[in-house]
C-alpha cells in the first residue's frame, strides 16, 4: 500500500510538473525552473566565449549581431502579444561569432545567449541564411528544450526535485545531465526527443524569422545548401539527433503557409 501511495504521488508530481511550449502548445515535462538553469547556462556560455577566439571579420560579426537583435525583438513581440512574456524572464541576450572555420555549427543557451561559428557562415551565405539558423537556435531556448531534456534526464535517473537537490544527491551525474541537456553531449536514449525538438525548433524558428522581416522560404534553401555541402550523405534517421535533410525540407515547406502569415518585408 505504501509503495502504491509513493508511485501515485510521483505520478501526480510529474503530471503537475508540466509546461506548455510557446507557439506550438505542446505539453512538456518541467521539473526545474529557468531561474535554476539559466544561471548555469550563462556561466557555461561565458566560459566558452572567454576561451574561444572571437572572429575579427567585422562584416560577419555585425551581421550575426544585427540578425540576433531583430530575432530578439520578434521573440519579445510574439511573447508579449500572446501574454507569455514571463517565459522570457531571466533572458540576457548575447550574440557572438567564434573564429572556428572548420566548425559548421551554432547554438543558443537557455537565457538567449547565442554562439555562431565562422564555419557555418559560407552556408548561411547572407543575412537571410543567418536568420534561418538564428531563428532555429533561439527557438530551442524559447521552447525550453534544454529544461525539458534536463527534467527527462533527472526522472530517468531517479533524481526528482530541484537542480540543487539533484546536485546534493549526485553532483557528477547532475552536471553530466545538464551538459547533455544544453547540447554538450549526446545520449542514444534521448535521440527521439532530440529529433522532436529539432523539428519543433524549425517550425518556431520560421515564425520568428518571418516576424523579424526575413522571408521564411530561405529556410528550405539553407538546408538544401547544407545538404549539398555534405555531398548529400547523412546518417540513418534513427541514429541522428537531427531530422534528415529531405524530411526537414519537406516539413519546412509544409509549415510555410503558417509562417507566411507573420511575414512582412
Amino acid at each position: 500500500m505504501i509503495k502504491r501511495i509513493i508511485i501515485f504521488a510521483l505520478l501526480g508530481g510529474l503530471l503537475y510538473a508540466c509546461a506548455t511550449v510557446a507557439v506550438t502548445g505542446r505539453q512538456q515535462l518541467s521539473l526545474v525552473s529557468n531561474a535554476e538553469i539559466i544561471p548555469m547556462a550563462s556561466q557555461q556560455y561565458d566560459s566558452v566565449v572567454r576561451t574561444a577566439k572571437l572572429s575579427n571579420n567585422q562584416q560577419q560579426t555585425a551581421m550575426v549581431k544585427n540578425v540576433g537583435s531583430r530575432i530578439q525583438r520578434a521573440v519579445e513581440q510574439y511573447m508579449a502579444k500572446n501574454n507569455a512574456s514571463a517565459e522570457l524572464e531571466g533572458f540576457q541576450w548575447e550574440f557572438n561569432l567564434l573564429d572556428e572555420p572548420k566548425t559548421v555549427n551554432a547554438w543558443c543557451m537557455p537565457g538567449g545567449k547565442v554562439a555562431f561559428y565562422t564555419g557555418i557562415m559560407p552556408i548561411c551565405l547572407n543575412e537571410e541564411g543567418v536568420a534561418v539558423v538564428m531563428g532555429h537556435e533561439v527557438a530551442h531556448a524559447v521552447a525550453n528544450h534544454a529544461r525539458e531534456r534536463l527534467s527527462q534526464g533527472l526522472v530517468a535517473n531517479g533524481l526528482l526535485g530541484t537542480v540543487g537537490a539533484a546536485l546534493g544527491q549526485n553532483p557528477t551525474l547532475t552536471k553530466q545531465l545538464f551538459y547533455q541537456a544544453v547540447g554538450m553531449g549526446a545520449q542514444i536514449g534521448m535521440l527521439s526527443f532530440s529529433r522532436q525538438h529539432e523539428s519543433e525548433a524549425d517550425r518556431i524558428g520560421l515564425i520568428f524569422m518571418a516576424m523579424a522581416g526575413y522571408d521564411p522560404h530561405g529556410a528550405p534553401r539553407f538546408w538544401e545548401r547544407m545538404s549539398s555541402q555534405g555531398g548529400g550523405a547523412e546518417p540513418p534517421e534513427w541514429l541522428s539527433t537531427h531530422p534528415p535533410y529531405s524530411s526537414r525540407i519537406k516539413d519546412l515547406n509544409d509549415a510555410m503557409p503558417e509562417a507566411m502569415k507573420y511575414y512582412k518585408k
